[in-house]
């Protein structure tokens, strides 16, 4: 006897009373799908449990820690499906040793997020915060003492240049900035339609005006940026961080800002979400902070979904999403196995033409 599709999604994912926190068509992309049913996963989804995963073929998360203690027992489950580009809380090499699919949303946050890089570009040139405390506080007598800075002519430097990173600086053409970029993994030709220079680390610490970080958090770059790289800026650069807050040594950022050998930051993460009160970095006129939220649009929100679904979809029809993370698990045999079985009971319900 067949059965349908099953599908658990995060109770990150939806306001108290139950509804969808993502605008628009929302869950009827599911409901829509012959053959499929979905259910909110509830209680404490920081790390999954066995019994949270029990009884689904996928699951939608954000920002959920998925171990392999997560799948004891599970021979069911086919895929993780990240509502983010993000997907460092999953054991990535764990799932895969489990015959479990792993993917993000890349394609989703490119926009968005480099829209959100821009901005923060602009706030720090311009000296935003600050201009807006002399306004509110009626200081206009000093407005002079806080000149921004000029764009043309500078060098804007990424530290990592895959979706977000090639985006930001599409979106920078119009500047006249010099544009940088560190990132091991890809080759000066993937920049050709950017006018971007490939450089190591060290050059693009000393030669940047502005540096913005969008690489994933992983055992290489934790801390990447830490004390002794942040010794290598112009004093008069700018920091930008919206990748994740590990990925810079917080205490050694906050040091250098106090010491004003950086001239300030804008910081959308933290090492501890939600960062303590009691940060400096809250405290410091020269530094924008945001609460893991400045790409928080309904264009971003709509797009990760909408990527997640389509992944659904894939998946149903047998197809490796684009967006898969861990590509090695699609031909493994226990993943295979899985997916044949699960094909074979999904069989008899109308779930074509998706």
């Amino acid at each position: 006897m067949s059965r349908k599709v099953s599908i658990g999604i995060s109770n990150h994912l939806f306001y108290e009373n139950g509804e969808l926190c993502i605008p628009g068509y929302g869950l009827k992309h599911l409901d829509d799908m012959p053959g499929v049913e979905w259910k909110i996963i509830g209680g404490d989804m920081s790390c999954v449990s066995p019994e949270q995963v029990d009884g689904f073929d996928m699951i939608i998360t954000l920002l959920s820690g998925v171990t392999a203690e997560s799948l004891a027992g599970n021979e069911r489950l086919l895929a993780v499906l990240c509502n983010a580009a993000g997907y460092d809380p999953v054991d990535v090499p764990a799932l895969t040793e489990a015959g479990v699919a792993v993917c993000n949303t890349p394609r989703a946050v490119r926009r968005p997020m480099a829209t959100a890089i821009i901005t923060f570009i602009l706030a720090l040139s311009l000296r935003l915060p600050e201009k807006t405390k002399l306004a509110r506080e009626g200081r206009w007598a000093e407005r002079d003492n806080y000149r921004g800075t000029g764009l043309m002519g500078k060098t804007l430097g990424s530290i990592g240049v895959g979706g977000i990173g090639h985006e930001m600086f599409r979106l920078a053409g119009a500047f006249g900035m010099k544009q940088i970029a560190y990132d091991p993994y890809i080759k000066q030709p993937d920049l050709a339609d950017v006018n971007v220079e490939l450089v190591d680390l060290d050059r693009l610490l000393a030669g940047s005006d502005f540096i913005s970080i969008s690489c994933p958090l992983n055992e290489t770059t934790r801390h990447l940026v830490g004390e002794t790289e942040l010794g290598k800026m112009k004093k008069t650069a700018y920091l930008i961080n919206t990748s994740r807050g590990p990925v810079v040594d917080e205490a050694a950022l906050i040091k250098a800002l106090q010491e004003k050998r950086i001239a300030g930051a804008a910081i959308d993460v933290f090492e501890q979400e939600p960062t303590p009160d009691d940060n400096p970095l809250l405290k410091m006129d020269n530094v924008i902070v945001t609460p893991h939220s400045i790409g928080s649009t309904d264009e971003i929100w709509v797009n990760k979904w909408e990527e997640n679904v389509s992944q659904v979809a894939s998946i149903i029809k047998g197809e490796a999403p684009e967006a898969l993370v861990n590509r090695d698990v699609w031909n493994q045999p226990i993943f295979q196995v899985k997916l044949k079985r699960f094909q074979e009971a999904i069989a008899s319900e109308d779930t074509t033409d998706r």
